[in-house]
């Protein structure tokens, strides 16, 4: 008899090794020098794109998925993005293009923002992932199901 190959399904837990890169061929995240990647599939921890993508695949296997942007990070929102005058910085900030800030809302949750540019009277903040509106290209190995 031949034993059923197991398959990744939405309630398991899986390991998997990944490496994500841009369109451009950029690698902005990699597993391959740490350990791999536990979640539970269907648990909307992850990605949608990349959930998608492990479910159904089996132990061992490895593949090349490439995500849209709708089922990454989502687009880049322009309400998003606000600019603030300069004075409303706390003095202890030098701003700097690159620079990431955590803001406080109204309702205490907090806000991670990138600075994206700075001038002599303003600063602009982005909300949105720093990966917001790309599409993402994952090589993904199923290591193990827990």
């Amino acid at each position: 008899m031949t034993q059923a190959t197991t398959q990744a399904k939405i309630g398991d837990t899986v390991k998997v090794h990944y490496t994500g890169k841009l369109d451009d061929g950029t690698v902005f995240d990699s597993s391959n020098d740490r350990e791999p990647l536990e979640f539970t599939l269907g648990s909307g921890s992850i990605i949608p794109g990349f959930e998608r993508a492990v479910v159904g695949m089996s132990l061992g296997e490895a593949k090349t998925e490439v995500i849209p942007t709708d089922e990454a990070y989502g687009p880049h929102l322009e309400d998003m993005v606000v600019v603030v005058d300069r004075q409303q910085m706390p003095a202890e900030i030098e701003p700097q293009v690159g620079q990431q800030l955590q803001l406080q809302q109204q309702d205490g949750q907090v806000l991670p923002v990138v600075i994206t540019d700075v001038s002599g009277a303003a600063v602009t903040l982005d909300a949105n992932h720093p990966l917001a509106g790309e599409a993402l290209t994952f090589d993904i190995k199923l290591v193990d199901i827990v």
